[in-house]
């Protein structure tokens, strides 16, 4: 099945999975790989000359994290959760993957799903390039450049990423069964396990529970608790 203009076949799936195509709603998106490369010199802090530190600002703002390396550790499992769905929920689809090229995928650092990502032209890839899209495309960069400017551990930054794998393949999962899709359950599950055998991924999510092994650090905000998968039984340090 070709990839249609609109990736339409993304949209019942709910909104981490589409994709907006065509031309931003508005001039001056930046790319995600503007995200992935620090400025050459302090830049003013707005979305254009430095949108990673833009998003983890209005993280902060929004959640009262009271140390960056939380906020980059949520902001980073929100983007990686978007980049696997839109990849996953095509593959599985259309067996085919969009073309999510860094140079070519613009983002709204001050937005939220659907309206964050944005693709000026829609070019298919083949459904097995998860790994090179996503991964090394978009994950390796994005966790060199959060590590680098904010000390958050590259074992928790995969953990992030293996939990967002995880949880796209559940909500493909609970669709495929609604819409009486089982095929496409069964080849979102099949690409996956194919992922999670890369050692930057492997043993990041228990298989059998879904649980993963390191923690996102979401315990730390002010009233924040456990999310469902995390690797804890009870908050560290409460009884």
């Amino acid at each position: 099945m070709d990839l249609d203009p609109e990736l339409a076949a993304l949209r019942p799936l709910g909104g981490f999975f589409v994709l907006r195509t065509g031309v931003p709603p508005r001039a001056g998106l930046p790319t995600l790989e503007r995200a992935y490369v620090p400025p050459v010199r302090p830049a003013p802090l707005d979305a254009s000359a430095d949108p990673l530190a833009f998003r983890l600002r209005k993280v902060v703002r929004a959640l009262g994290a009271p140390e960056d390396r939380i906020a980059a550790s949520l902001a980073h499992q929100g983007l990686a959760a978007r980049l696997w769905s839109v990849a996953l929920g095509a593959a599985a689809l259309y067996g085919r993957v969009p073309d999510l090229d860094p140079r070519l995928l613009r983002w709204d650092p001050d937005g939220s799903a659907p309206d964050d990502l944005w693709l000026g032209e829609v070019r298919a890839l083949p459904g097995d390039s998860l790994d090179a899209v996503v991964r090394e495309g978009h994950l390796v960069p994005l966790a060199t450049a959060l590590s680098g400017r904010h000390g958050v551990s590259a074992r928790l930054l995969w953990g992030n990423a293996g939990a967002a794998l995880a949880s796209s393949v559940r909500m493909i999962d609970r669709w495929a069964r609604t819409a009486g899709r089982t095929d496409v359950a069964e080849r979102a599950r099949t690409l996956a396990a194919g992922l999670f055998a890369h050692p930057d991924l492997v043993r990041t999510v228990e298989p059998a529970t879904g649980r993963r092994r390191t923690c996102c650090l979401y315990y730390r905000l002010p009233g924040g608790g456990l999310c469902g998968d995390c690797c804890f039984d009870r908050p560290p340090g409460r009884r």
